[in-house]
């Protein structure tokens, strides 16, 4: 099956699977009702880090987990009449509570104002990636999990608001466009949230034969709160600032602070699928005004189709293009208070711990080899092996021990299903 017909079959599951009969004597539309979901078993070899997810709260470090690759999602789907329908779809999976959690992924009103133009109102899909909609659904997707490296750059999946999409086709090229705007917000590791305000988003695809050419751009207003380390590093550079007369630090303090500033997230994304060969690859750069570092990430996956069984191997690389700058003294001048010196001490610290705290920010690359086996209709086998290297720091690895560095190795297996 190609990745177009894979797609296909995972958007369409409402109309091809359900649970509801015809319209009943009472009047009210059937409700249609799928489904997909994961079963997977995750191990990473090192013992002084956890390899998870973006977003969240507990990885492998030297364990199996079941919970890191492995969801269950179900969508229901009613046709009120010939132009307006309802969408809701929920998902559960390991979160950033350390625990399973279900979350209301969709839940929008779908109105089609003419053959090419659709209003979707209600909670809907970001689109600032590739595979926006369905990265969640193993089944519609090649690897086993979307590269961290780009995929943890942007730690909202929905906004409740509204978006507009136009379809039309020049000659054999068919254009998608999506504009969206709303507000989110999201739980993140570390008992940390994530709010986006005012968030806009455009999408353009285009796709011609076996090629798809995908670009986006969004732009919010980010707040990082319930976060008190955080807070209690930001009032710790304003009080020692004033109090010990350092003027660069009440300024450090409004770059680190996190309170409707603004983000900006361009990607660009190319799949083919032509003669068996199976090639997706995306490139993003993330800008911000806060602590959140600014990057660059991008992966490229290619792979060969020999009937149902699809070996890839894939690159990706995270990298930050710039950063806040630590402007605590590492000391206190002659005549200071003895409290001064352990006071910088403390807030420097603090400052070089930034990284680690709220959205994933580290250094790294990904060198990957998998498979992806479909040996059942609507199900899917696939192994994938990882050697992760952390660059400068600790990556995107969580809840890291002292004496963390080198490569990891991490390997997966899962079970990908649509029902």
């Amino acid at each position: 099956m190609t990745n177009k017909r894979l797609i296909a079959t995972v958007l369409a599951l409402p109309l091809a699977v359900s649970t509801a009969h015809a319209q009943d004597s009472t009047g009210f539309p059937a409700v249609k009702v799928s489904g997909f979901g994961t079963g997977a078993v995750t191990y990473s070899d090192n013992g002084h880090a956890e390899f998870a997810r973006p977003n969240q709260a507990t990885g492998s470090s030297r364990d199996l987990r079941t919970g890191i690759d492995s969801n269950l999602g179900l969508q229901a789907d009613m046709p009120v009449n010939s132009w307006l329908s309802l969408t809701a779809q929920g998902l559960v999976r390991r979160d950033a509570e350390e625990s399973w959690g279900a979350e209301l992924t969709w839940a929008f009103a779908k109105a089609r104002i003419s053959d090419e133009v659709s209003v979707r109102v209600g909670r809907v899909g970001l689109p600032v990636f590739m595979i926006s909609d369905y990265r969640n659904v193993g089944y519609a997707n090649t690897m086993l999990r979307p590269p961290a490296e780009i995929y943890s750059q942007v730690p909202f999946n929905s906004i409740d608001g509204a978006d507009v999409t136009w379809q039309h086709s020049f000659g054999d090229t068919s254009v998608t466009s999506q504009l969206a705007y709303g507000n989110v917000k999201s739980p993140v590791s570390g008992g940390i949230h994530a709010k986006g305000k005012k968030i806009a988003a455009i999408n353009v695809s285009a796709e011609h034969g076996p090629f798809t050419v995908r670009a986006g751009h969004a732009t919010a207003e980010i707040t990082i709160d319930d976060s008190t380390s955080l807070n209690t590093l930001v009032a710790g550079l304003r009080a020692a600032g004033a109090g010990y007369r350092f003027t660069q630090l009440p300024t450090l303090a409004n770059e680190i602070e996190a309170n409707g500033k603004r983000a900006n997230f361009s990607s660009l994304g190319l799949s083919m699928d032509w003669n068996n060969i199976v090639v997706q690859t995306e490139f993003a750069k993330r800008k911000t005004k806060t602590y959140i570092n600014d990057t660059t990430s991008y992966y490229v996956m290619g792979g060969y189709r020999m009937g149902k069984f699809l070996p890839y191997v894939s690159y990706s690389n995270l990298k930050i293009d710039s950063a806040i700058v630590n402007t605590v003294p590492a000391a206190c001048p002659a005549g200071y208070p003895a409290a001064c010196t352990p006071t910088m001490q403390q807030l420097g610290a603090g400052v070089r711990r930034l990284p680690n705290v709220g959205v994933g920010q580290g250094e790294q690359s990904t060198n990957t080899f998998g498979f992806r086996w479909d040996f059942a209709s609507s199900v899917a086998l696939k192994g994938q092996l990882d050697r992760v290297k952390p660059k400068n720091g600790t990556g995107l690895f969580i809840n890291v021990q002292p004496g963390f560095k080198d490569a990891v190795m991490v390997g997966a297996l899962a079970l990908d299903f649509v029902f």
